[in-house]
């Protein structure tokens, strides 16, 4: 990258909200820890009406969908149980979606949660938890 898209992007950055900052923080590490772990990525915040999908990688012959949490304190709760039911239906729903844009190819597919810990605005932990559900019902695929 150089000096003037480096400079821009801070600019960007620099006015977006702590969370969002803290988020594609999140993300960036997630992807690399997921590639150096053999996965193939595949793209990013798939979007479609029903839901979004973090990041999407390839394992094998399965589709990775991963939901990435990102936080600077697991005081509380561990970041996974932020994917509650209604989330993993929006991530399963959003999943279909995907599948139905490359016509619904014969692959198996699995949903994991990458938990990112920050400490002091930097990346301190990655955890990968792979297949941490199952497609919610009445959703399936295959």
């Amino acid at each position: 990258m150089n000096l003037w898209a480096r400079i821009k992007s801070w600019r960007t950055n620099a006015k977006k909200p702590l969370h969002l900052r803290h988020g594609e923080l999140g993300e960036r590490a997630a992807r690399k820890h997921l590639k150096h772990g053999g996965l193939k990525f595949l793209t990013a915040n798939f979007r479609s009406p029903r839901g979004e999908i973090d990041l999407v990688f390839r394992d094998r012959d399965c589709l990775v969908f991963v939901e990435v949490k990102t936080r600077s304190s697991e005081y509380w709760v561990r970041p996974a149980a932020a994917v509650d039911a209604d989330k993993r239906r929006r991530l399963s729903q959003a999943a279909l979606d995907y599948l139905r844009l490359l016509r619904n190819p014969p692959v198996k597919i699995r949903f994991d949660i990458v938990e990112v810990l920050l400490q002091d605005g930097t990346v301190g932990e990655v955890r990968h938890l792979p297949n941490t559900f199952a497609m919610e019902k009445p959703h399936r695929y295959g």
